[in-house]
């Protein structure tokens, strides 16, 4: 079996999340993936500082969220982060459980490329000094 990198991260819902029908407005729901996301890349050690300081951009260019089970006030949730592909683009998988039931509420994924910062050049492939980064931890 490949050998991945996934983190772990557990919140719980705000007031200020949900929406007039008392569920998580589903807007709301990329900041809980970027939260995932971004613990993902400091673990890797390429968070989007060391990102611009490499020469390059990472935009999403694609994001897909299938809504299982409305989030609700007060629940707490566990959002977990995983890498999948990293080689010619950056594709991360997210689920959200509930803490309690263990229960699968959300699933997403997410694709960045690489786009060169001086030139506005899409890089095909990965730039090796993140693939190294991650080539490290998977050994």
């Amino acid at each position: 079996m490949k050998k991945r990198l996934s983190v772990s991260v557990n919140l719980m819902v705000e007031f200020f999340d949900l929406d007039p029908m008392d569920v998580v407005w589903h807007g709301n729901y990329p900041r809980y993936f970027e939260k995932a996301r971004s613990e993902l890349l400091n673990i890797i050690g390429y968070n989007y500082g060391e990102m611009k300081l490499s020469g390059y951009s990472w935009p999403v260019v694609d994001f897909r969220i299938k809504y299982i089970k409305p989030l609700r006030l007060h629940q707490k949730i566990i959002v977990n982060a995983e890498l999948v592909e990293y080689e010619n683009r950056l594709k991360i998988e997210y689920v959200i459980y509930d803490e309690i039931s263990n229960e699968v509420l959300t699933k997403a994924y997410s694709i960045q490329v690489a786009v060169n910062i001086s030139n506005n050049a899409l890089a095909f492939v990965t730039p090796d000094h993140f693939q190294n980064k991650i080539r490290k931890l998977l050994l």
